[in-house]
C-alpha cells in the first residue's frame, strides 16, 4: 500500500544507470501479472540506446524528458496470443499488458526508481524505430531511472465518486 501511495509519475531522471539485478526484478515483477486465461500475451522492449531513447520521445510527441531516463521500457501486447472475448466482445491483450506494465511501476518504485506512464506517443513511428511486426501493439511506454524530483501528489476522487454498490445509478 505504501508503493500505491506515493508512487508519483517522474518527468526529471538522474544520469545514474538502473543495475542489472534491479532491472530484472522490476520486470519479474511485469511477468507475475495476471492475465486473462493466464494467456501473458505480451512483450516489453528494453531500450538503453540513447539515440533510440531520444528518437522514442519524438515519437511520444516530443516528451524530451523520456530520453533522460536511464532506459525506456515500450510495452507491447500480443492481440493474437490473448484471450480473445472479454466481456464477449474484445481481446485482453490491452488490459494483460495494463496490468504488467502497473505491477512494473510499483516495483520500481518500491526499489527507488521513477516511471512514467506514456499513452501519448505515435504507434506506427514506435514500431519503426523497434522494429516491432504489424501483429504487435504498441500499448504503453515508460521510462526508467533514479528520480530527480519529487512530485507533489495529484488529486483524487473520493471513493464515493468511483464506487457504486448493487446496481449502475
Amino acid at each position: 500500500m505504501d508503493a500505491i501511495r506515493t508512487r508519483r509519475s517522474i518527468r526529471k531522471y538522474k544520469p545514474a544507470p538502473v543495475p542489472e539485478s534491479v532491472l530484472k526484478e522490476v520486470l519479474n515483477a511485469a511477468r507475475l501479472a495476471p492475465s486473462a486465461d493466464n494467456a501473458q500475451p505480451w512483450k516489453m522492449v528494453v531500450v538503453r540506446d540513447e539515440e533510440t531513447k531520444v528518437r522514442l520521445a519524438v515519437a511520444s510527441n516530443g516528451q524530451k524528458f523520456i530520453a533522460q531516463a536511464s532506459l525506456v521500457l515500450v510495452v507491447c501486447g500480443l492481440p493474437d496470443e490473448a484471450f480473445q472475448t472479454v466481456g464477449g466482445y474484445m481481446s485482453s491483450h490491452v488490459i494483460d499488458a495494463t496490468i504488467a506494465l502497473d505491477h512494473l511501476t510499483l516495483a520500481a518504485h518500491a526499489q527507488g526508481l521513477g516511471t512514467c506512464w506514456i499513452a501519448s506517443f505515435k504507434e506506427d513511428k514506435v514500431r519503426e524505430i523497434l522494429g516491432i511486426p504489424e501483429d504487435v501493439r504498441v500499448i504503453a511506454l515508460t521510462p526508467l531511472g533514479y528520480p530527480d524530483e519529487t512530485p507533489e501528489k495529484s488529486p483524487r476522487k473520493n471513493l464515493e465518486e468511483l464506487v457504486i454498490f448493487e446496481r449502475y445509478q
